[in-house]
């Protein structure tokens, strides 16, 4: 059973980049994500050795299908619970379900369908993590901190996928998968006592007005119908669907048939890809950093209009190195897009339905990005990239157009440092 929730005192808010409770849950949550990254090397390694390629792409397209069915379901549990309980039980699941693997692989070959198993369990454990990560910054910190945390947050998500592959691969090739899935379990074990040790804020006055639970199916309606009748959120969220449409199965699929038919090859795709990375890092930095941006939501549409011009370009450049430039500001852009965007439904979501609408946001990332990817090669593969990259960005830019069409969205604003708190 987790401890019972500390209440976190107003006046003990500090910066974010200073406060000791953010910084326990922050380094927490970074050692669970390479954990989550060394685990799923080991996962696709196992399946190669199992199977051939077809089957490796079967176990790891596995866990998706549960994540997606069962995220909004994640997001009512996440808001009938404490969040930090939430994610307390699901990362103990998930690192007694990898140790377990450990073992066994340990003890036998690794068969198919245990493999496959294992990533559909994983896969609807994460349903429940996911909603409840989104939901716990308000809790652990004030609003006025939450774009420094939300900028704070990404940059550890960046540092899981540039250190979480490399151990991985280092503890294959010393122990073998065994010795992968160990690490990935003692990772994810690591951020228990960082969790139990983070200290919860309450809710607020909303808390008092929380209706009382129904069934899942009840508050799952009654949190989509918030969003939809929210001024600033339900925009929000349409603005982000369109992006993850319009360019991420760009990015994800069409860069490698760029590569392709250029004759970059897997180096060339590397380097736009590294850019990107560079730059998205360097954006969630600059939040981090400032804290705020002044007129938050002129700023995040601005900085999409940017990357959706940037995404139609890289397919234009002559030279790789003429690509790789848009790329890094693609990401760049693209990084402060998503801070502002993720920090202004934070600070506007009544916390009662923080989860319902992270659990939302979220399927929008994991559940509707796939869905152009094989319309997006079909596309590449009949008219080849150039316009195809410049239809996805002129798709993407619906979202600026959504954003500026809101009210609510060109007046956002980020909350404001309250008096007192220096920085």
């Amino acid at each position: 059973m987790a401890a019972p929730e500390t209440v976190l005192p107003e006046h003990a808010a500090a910066p974010a980049h200073r406060d000791g409770n953010v910084l326990r849950w922050l380094t927490a949550y970074t050692v669970s994500l390479v954990g989550d990254s060394v685990y799923f090397v080991a996962l696709a390694w196992s399946a190669q050795k199992a199977a051939g390629p077809t089957e490796v792409g079967l176990v790891m397209a596995a866990g998706a299908v549960p994540r997606a069915l069962l995220m909004l379901g994640g997001g009512v549990v996440a808001d009938r619970f404490d969040p930090r309980r939430v994610i307390l039980g699901s990362d103990t699941l998930r690192c007694l379900l990898i140790l377990a693997v450990a073992a066994g692989v340990a003890l036998t070959a690794p068969a198919l369908w245990i493999l496959v198993a294992v990533a559909l369990v994983f896969g609807a454990v994460d349903a429940l993590f996911v909603p409840a990560v989104g939901a716990l910054p308000p809790r652990i910190t004030t609003p006025d901190q939450l774009a420094r945390v939300t900028g704070m947050r990404s940059l550890s998500m960046r540092l899981s996928q540039i250190a979480g592959p490399p151990i991985g691969g280092l503890a294959m090739g010393l122990g073998g998968p065994a010795a992968a899935f160990t690490v990935a379990g003692l990772l994810i074990a690591l951020s228990l006592p960082l969790l139990l040790t983070t200290r919860i804020r309450p809710l607020g006055t909303s808390d008092a007005k929380r209706p009382e639970p129904g069934t899942v199916r009840r508050d799952l309606l009654d949190g989509l119908r918030y969003i939809r009748r929210h001024r600033l959120i339900g925009p929000l969220v349409a603005v982000g669907a369109v992006c993850e449409l319009g360019l991420v199965s760009t990015l994800n699929v069409g860069l490698v048939l760029l590569n392709a038919e250029r004759g970059w090859g897997p180096s060339g795709y590397g380097w736009i890809i590294g850019g990107f990375g560079a730059g998205a890092a360097a954006g969630a930095a600059l939040l981090a950093v400032a804290g705020r941006l002044p007129r938050a939501g002129l700023v995040m549409a601005g900085t999409l209009l940017v990357a959706c011009v940037g995404a139609a370009s890289i397919a234009l450049a002559p030279t790789l190195w003429l690509a790789v430039v848009p790329a890094v500001v693609v990401g760049l852009c693209a990084g402060v897009f998503g801070s502002l965007d993720n920090t202004l439904i934070q600070t506007a979501a009544d916390p009662a339905y923080l989860g319902r609408v992270t659990s939302v946001v979220m399927l929008t990332m994991v559940g509707l990005a796939p869905l152009g990817y094989p319309l997006v090669g079909a596309a590449i593969g009949a008219w080849g990239a150039a316009p195809v990259f410049a239809a996805c960005g002129g798709f993407a830019g619906l979202g600026v157009a959504v954003a500026l069409a809101s009210d609510a969205v060109r007046h956002a604003e980020l909350p404001r440092r309250r008096p007192g708190v220096t920085i």
